[in-house]
């Protein structure tokens, strides 16, 4: 081989080592379509607004949330399981995410494996709170209650098979008790149900409750989450108030479509926490009630396969 084809085939094999970094350093090269699939106003579109575009600027380009809402969240994950693996395409979702497959008989996509987790964004605490009338302070009280009249505490959801219907389950598959569910079109006419007393308890969103709780229209009992929330530090967690283990929260995570390059996946987790490190984001994320997160896909990965599990023995096991 001639000094000239030992050169020209050494800056061939240079081109081929540098090609994959040129064309992860091209992305994005458009604006990013960010599936919502909730419809606009609810938990999960108010962080995915106030997240858009911060990380916008860091990845360099136009972030569009997308409200695809209907059938609990599955239209819109629908879309995104089938969308391009470019990248152009991510997909913010909740806890949704984790018990669809058990809640509906056929589902168009595959929550485990028609996605790549990115990461959990943040999350939020749900807060245990009950009408004025019950005769509850504590949660000791309310399981004491609940034991001595079984089903007749009527407990308010967003609908059956909702993230607050399934959570209030869990509650009371741990805690032994039975409790009455009454299902709604929606948070918001869940929590005015309590406030009307029409329902006595809820597990409602923490932000949402906060100014009834503080106006004494609501008693907060203990939140959701096995740790203390920052925006409501007195209150005890459901997990220290005689229901060991019991952690559960509103999330936010991020996910793109199952065939996205690992090398996308990567530089999108990087610009995420980079944007999570933003003071404005922490002070916007802490007005909500929530807490930055910012795991590894890898860690967000095995978190959404154990909910996966997790509800999906409950989901079995009461029939629901």
């Amino acid at each position: 081989m001639t000094g000239l084809a030992r050169m020209a085939l050494r800056g061939g094999i240079a081109m081929l080592a540098v090609a994959p970094m040129y064309a992860v350093a091209a992305y994005p090269d458009k604006p990013i379509r960010l599936i919502v699939p909730f419809a606009p106003g609810g938990a999960t579109d108010v962080i995915a607004r106030a997240l858009s575009d911060k990380l916008g600027d860091v990845l360099g380009t136009s972030i569009i949330v997308d409200n695809r809402g209907g059938a609990g969240g599955t239209l819109g994950a629908g879309m995104a399981a089938r969308a391009a693996a470019d990248g152009h395409t991510l997909l913010l979702n909740s806890p949704s995410h984790t018990f669809v497959s058990s809640v509906y008989k056929k589902l168009p996509y595959d929550p485990a494996n028609d996605f790549k987790p990115i990461t959990m964004l943040a999350q939020m605490p749900n807060v245990l709170v009950v009408h004025p009338s019950l005769p509850a302070q504590r949660v000791p009280q309310l399981l004491a209650l609940a034991r001595k009249h079984p089903g007749e505490i009527r407990f308010a959801s967003s609908g059956h098979g909702s993230n607050i219907h399934l959570t209030t389950e869990l509650l009371a598959s741990m805690a032994k008790v039975k409790f009455a569910h009454v299902p709604y079109k929606g948070g918001g006419a869940a929590q005015t149900s309590v406030i009307g007393g029409e329902t006595q308890l809820m597990m409602a969103g923490l932000q949402p409750a906060l100014p009834f709780m503080r106006a004494g229209r609501l008693r907060a009992l203990a939140v959701s989450t096995k740790t203390r929330s920052p925006a409501a530090p007195d209150l005890p967690t459901i997990h220290e108030s005689g229901v060991p283990g019991f952690d559960k929260a509103f999330w936010a995570g991020l996910f793109a479509p199952a065939g996205v390059p690992d090398a996308l996946i990567n530089q999108v987790h990087r610009a995420a926490l980079k944007m999570l490190k933003d003071p404005d984001i922490t002070k916007r994320l802490a007005a909500e009630g929530s807490v930055v997160v910012g795991n590894s896909p890898a860690e967000f990965d095995a978190f959404v396969r154990a909910e996966i599990a997790t509800w999906a023995t409950l989901i079995r096991d009461l029939k629901l």
